[in-house]
Parts: structure tokens; sequence; C-alpha cells
């Protein structure tokens, strides 16, 4: 039922930058997750960047929409607005994301919802492919507990929600909604409840996601969670699958998550994402944040060409082909299906003309 690929990846669809990938070609990576408000408005109790220090630094707009029509014309095809903070705290992100659109960039948003305000909507839904709230409770009491904030906040959240649905069928917009609730033991209970809710006001999905703990992190409540106790959800939840809404219960993650294996000995992932934090520092990887040797660049002091052909970049490339250990990095990072695809390409297994 997962037919956005959510547990899985999406790079089987670009086989041309693939192949030139293969090939030993310089590309441009297809999407770019960027940062545009280092400050949010919650402290969630398993906020993976909480290293980051919640800095209120907001990227320059002038600067980011003249960089993302440089990365359009490089063949950027999609940004995600999330990172250390929340995006919506940025006073311009509704001019940023229309930009982005404007010069052909799919945008996605993901956020804790609260400042989604109809004003917002209204100005961005038509040219939003998606939007992810962050929500993780069914009930005000979970919901203020985990997000640490007002139990104010999750109705607001919800009416949010239900004009963003209304909007869109209003106006026959595509953008597709979706809820998400990171398990944790203090939620688990409330899953089926939050799949009920989202599907009454008119989401599309709810995704169920494992914890994944940060190396950098200063949270580590959970790095000992097991989530094998809490797979028989998955069939539970099914039952509010039709048509128009499905439950995304990340199974195939939630078991890598308890297995913590790898069968892949190196990062090739690098070259076809990026990510550009609030301080316009653009890192080859959200899990070395801070990590100097996965900067590349910055976007207020060179263009993002001259920052993705530069010598920083290469040696990081370099040091991810061949001296990285991936046994360290994040278990479940975001390119880890990206990579496992990637290996079997380059290290396929026997009998492979046996199609």
């Amino acid at each position: 039922m997962d037919k956005y690929r959510i547990d899985s990846h999406k790079l089987i669809y670009h086989v041309d930058r693939v192949n030139s990938w293969l090939k030993g070609e310089n590309i441009y990576p297809i999407y770019i997750e960027i940062s545009a408000s280092g400050a949010c408005n919650h402290r969630c109790v398993y906020c993976a960047l909480d290293f980051m220090e919640y800095k209120p630094r907001l990227l320059d707009s002038f600067m980011l929409k003249k960089r993302l029509k440089e990365m359009a014309r490089l063949g950027v095809k999609s940004v995600m607005f999330a990172g250390e903070g929340e995006p919506l705290m940025h006073k311009n992100i509704a001019e940023i994301i229309n930009h982005a659109k404007k010069w052909g960039i799919d945008v996605a948003l993901t956020t804790n919802g609260v400042l989604l305000t109809p004003r917002v909507i209204d100005k961005t839904l038509a040219n939003i492919t998606w939007i992810k709230v962050s929500i993780n409770a069914a009930t005000q009491e979970t919901y203020s507990k985990i997000h640490r904030t007002s139990r104010a906040d999750f109705d607001k959240v919800i009416a949010n929600m239900s004009y963003a649905a209304r909007l869109r069928k209003k106006n026959g917009y595509s953008c597709t909604l979706g809820m998400q609730l990171v398990l944790l033991p203090e939620n688990c209970h409330e899953a089926a409840s939050l799949a009920k809710i989202a599907k009454d006001i008119g989401m599309d999905y709810l995704v169920i996601k494992p914890y994944s703990q940060h190396p950098s992190s200063k949270t580590t409540r959970y790095k000992d969670i097991k989530y094998s106790k809490y797979l028989t959800l998955a069939k539970k939840l099914q039952g509010f699958n039709d048509k128009k809404f499905n439950v995304i219960f990340r199974i195939n993650t939630m078991k890598k998550w308890d297995q913590a294996k790898r069968d892949y000995r190196c990062c090739g992932a690098l070259p076809f994402w990026a990510y550009i934090d609030a301080g316009a520092n653009v890192w080859g990887c959200s899990a070395y944040l801070g990590d100097k040797r996965f900067l590349y660049g910055n976007i207020n002091k060179e263009p993002f060409k001259a920052i993705w052909e530069g010598g920083d970049r290469k040696a990081s490339l370099e040091l991810a082909a061949s001296r990285l250990d991936v046994k360290k990095c994040r278990v479940n990072c975001r390119m880890d299906e990206v990579n496992r695809y990637l290996w079997e390409l380059k290290n396929p297994p026997a009998h492979v003309n046996f199609i």
C-alpha cells in the first residue's frame, strides 16, 4: 500500500542520472533538503538534530532564491523544506516555495504544522507536491508531552490540515497531504486513533516510522528501543486502508533498526542529494552535520555550481567511497535504501541474466 515508496527509494526512476554515475561522471543532485530556519517552536523528545541547538538563524531569502534558480538549471529536481528547525518560522517561506516551483523544482514541506495557517496554505498549496506533518499523537495530552509544547498546538495542527484538505478539494490541487508518527512507547497505543483522525479530515496517508538515533544527538533515551513487539500493529492498521487513504507502516525500516545490518560497504548515495543548513552551508550528509569532512561550501559565498564541482566535495566523495566506515553511520539514514540499490548495481549477484 506504500504507493509513494516511502519505505523504499525512488532512484529507479532516474536511470539517466544513475547511468552517468556508473560511468564516473559528475552528476548534480536530484534532491536537496533545505533548512530555511534553525529555530523551532517545539522541542520534541526524540529530536535527532537537538545538537544543532535550534539557533535562530534564517537563510537569506534573496540569495536562496538566486541559488534555487541556479539549481534548477543544473538539474536539481526537488527540494524539501525541513531541516534542523521548523521551516515555517522563516517569514518568507511562502515566497521561497513559490519561487522554487516557478523555476521547475518540485517542492515538499515537512513541518510540525502549527504555523501552517490558512494564510500560508492559501499562498502555497497550488505549488507544493506534498506536505507531511509530524504529529506523533492522537490526543492533546500525549502530543504536548512528546512535542513539549502546549496542548492547544494539537488542535491547531488538526485545524490547519483540515483546511488544507478542504482547499485542495475545492480548487482541484494535486498536493498530497500526510501525517507522520514516530513510533515510541509513549504513543504506540494511539496509532489507530491517529489513523482515524487523519482519514476523517482528508489526509492521503499516515506514516508510522521507527525512531533513528543520530550519532550526534544529545538525547539517547530511545537508542535501545526494539520494534519487534510493535510489528503486530501493522495488521491492525491495515483496516484503515482504502482507495483514498493508506497507513504506511514502515515495517522494513523497523526490522532494519532492530537488526542494524548493512549489506553495502561504502556510501555511494552522496552525489544524488545534498543538505543545506540554516547557515547556508552545503553538506553531503545530514548524519555528519558539523563534521567538516562533509562540508562542501556555503551558498552565501559561492554559486552552487562552484560548490558542487569544488575540491572539498571531491575530497568528501573520495572519503565516502574508500575510507568511511558505514557501520558507524546512522541506522536507517535517509539514503540507506538508495545505497543498497547502488551497491547491488556495482556488485551484482550471480546469474543476473536469468531475469
